[in-house]
């Protein structure tokens, strides 16, 4: 029980703000030495080795890299105006650009802040201008920027790869089709609210100074250049061209080029894009290096025999440990960040769901989808942080929380429909 025990120490330390990696880390030397002694710990720098040389992860900082040079080239800004003229004669036009320019951020740039900050400095006032409900409008960009969690490139697919051992470029393809139906859902939804409540959706005037030729080649202007680098990144996955870290490493070359095509770069700017993914990455393999020392000590005091006995034992057989998985998950992403989740929960889990013969990439795509859902629940969703701390004075935080429960039953429909079809999308 001891292993147990210590799982539940981490959590209450987590909860009570401790810093991530030196809780994991922390947490796993006491009870360590406590169970086995210092001998535990012998291998220790072999697993840090293993994690320092580990290829499928170096593609983490390329593609943060990627996001953060295309996040400074003001591609959200051009992407929202264009989209926004383009369908703002529809009602609801507004937020559908929204969730449509939400989709194009998340398989360019995959940074779920940048893509809520910018959405929500931009869209969040034209669609107060023009009398969208408050909740609607708050919902409809916290949902958008979540995009990138599911859609690749994705982090948390890459982290999941890593953890479950199961190429990434599967999981890239695997992803594609759930992600188009999540935003498919989105745009739906909005139609909906918008035909049942007019005046809280209401379209835009058509500037007649502009025809809609015009409107539709500045859209293409706009779209295009985010589009092929999505192609190239992700094509040359598919092809079997490129590793998910070569077409990473490809991505960053061409953020650079479309940051020249749109006069933005600067030396200066390659220098804060480089900062920002050093503290980023920093942070990624600090809690790896935390959760690794976390999980060994978890494996020596028998606690993963004892969450594969308990496991192993439900009702339903895998039906059941997958609805209590989803469960447990969905509840942790209430308090605790994806991060966390993919290092610790998912390596306990990970050798029942293969004892019990499930498809891992399946298995890894529910995991996906329910980690986007911890980004938008309260209180510690991160997407709600990032787009308080922007949003006009007249929105509430009771407006955002309001705004976003509606995109996560959304989310949690979507998830059930890929557990009940997984054959729909490909993943029997």
């Amino acid at each position: 029980m001891i292993g147990i025990v210590m799982f539940f120490v981490a959590l209450f330390a987590l909860l009570l703000g401790f810093p991530v990696a030196f809780t994991f880390g922390g947490i796993a030397l006491i009870f360590g030495v406590w169970a086995e002694g210092f001998d535990m710990f012998a291998f220790m720098p072999y697993r840090i080795q293993s994690i320092m040389e580990n290829t499928v992860l170096m593609a983490v900082p390329l593609f943060v890299f990627m996001g953060l040079v295309l996040q400074k080239t003001r591609l959200a800004e051009q992407l929202l105006e264009s989209m926004g003229r383009l369908f703002g004669g529809v009602r609801g036009g507004i937020a559908i650009s929204t969730v449509l320019v939400g989709a194009l951020l998340a398989a360019s740039t995959g940074v779920v802040g940048a893509s809520v900050v910018a959405m929500g400095l931009i869209s969040l006032p034209v669609m107060l201008k023009y009398n969208y409900d408050k909740g609607l409008a708050c919902g409809t960009i916290c949902a958008s920027g979540t995009l990138g969690q599911i859609i690749p490139p994705s982090i948390v697919l890459i982290l999941l790869g890593d953890v479950l051992g199961v190429p990434v470029g599967d999981l890239f393809q695997a992803a594609i089709l759930p992600g188009f139906v999540l935003v498919g859902a989105y745009v739906a939804y909005i139609l909906i609210y918008a035909k049942l409540n007019p005046e809280a959706a209401q379209p835009i005037e058509r500037d007649d100074s502009i025809s809609r030729s015009q409107e539709v080649f500045t859209a293409l202007k706009a779209v295009i250049p985010p589009l092929a680098l999505i192609i190239v990144v992700l094509g040359s996955i598919f092809a079997g061209i490129a590793t998910p870290t070569e077409s990473a490493a490809l991505g960053g070359f061409g953020a650079i080029v479309l940051a020249i095509l749109y006069r933005m770069f600067s030396w200066k700017m390659i220098y804060e894009a480089a900062k920002e993914t050093v503290k980023v990455t920093a942070m990624v393999f600090a809690i790896l290096l935390g959760a690794t020392a976390f999980s060994m000590a978890f494996t020596y005091t028998g606690g993963d025999y004892l969450v594969e006995e308990w496991m192993m034992a439900l009702p339903g057989e895998k039906w059941g440990f997958l609805i209590i998985t989803m469960l447990v998950i969905l509840i942790l992403g209430f308090f605790i960040d994806f991060v966390e989740i993919c290092f610790i929960i998912v390596p306990i889990l990970a050798p029942v769901a293969e004892a019990m013969g499930l498809n891992m990439t399946w298995f890894a795509i529910l995991v996906a989808m329910n980690l986007q859902t911890s980004f938008l629940t309260p209180p510690f969703g991160f997407s709600l942080f990032y787009l308080k701390g922007v949003a006009p004075a007249g929105v509430s935080t009771r407006d955002i929380y309001r705004g976003v429960m509606p995109f996560i039953a959304i989310q949690i429909a979507v998830l059930a429909s890929i557990l009940i079809f997984p054959n729909f999308y490909g993943m029997g």
